[in-house]
């Protein structure tokens, strides 16, 4: 399901006009990326999550030329589903 499609199913549920809910779509996801950049966890019960993991350096191969590489640390998004959400979808 990509953006458009999630944008139109919101309009159906919700009766609001497709603008409003992209609006509300918009908000939600800078919300959340607004506090995981400030390395805050956003937990919505029942639904799951969004925290900020951080990876270890490690080493890494170049498929195309086979030579070994230092890749870097880094911190990156995670989504930990909540309870509901796995019980939905298994």
């Amino acid at each position: 399901m990509n953006k458009a499609q999630v944008l139109e199913s919101m309009a159906k549920l919700t009766k609001m006009s497709k603008s409003s809910c992209k609006l509300a779509l918009e908000a939600f996801v800078s919300t959340v990326g607004g506090a995981l950049k400030l390395n805050k966890s956003v937990v919505l019960t029942g639904f799951g999550t969004f925290v900020v993991m951080k990876r270890k350096s490690r080493v890494g191969v170049n498929p195309a030329t086979g030579n070994k590489m230092q890749i870097p640390a880094k911190k990156v998004p995670k989504f930990k589903p909540g309870k509901a959400l796995k019980d939905l979808v298994g």
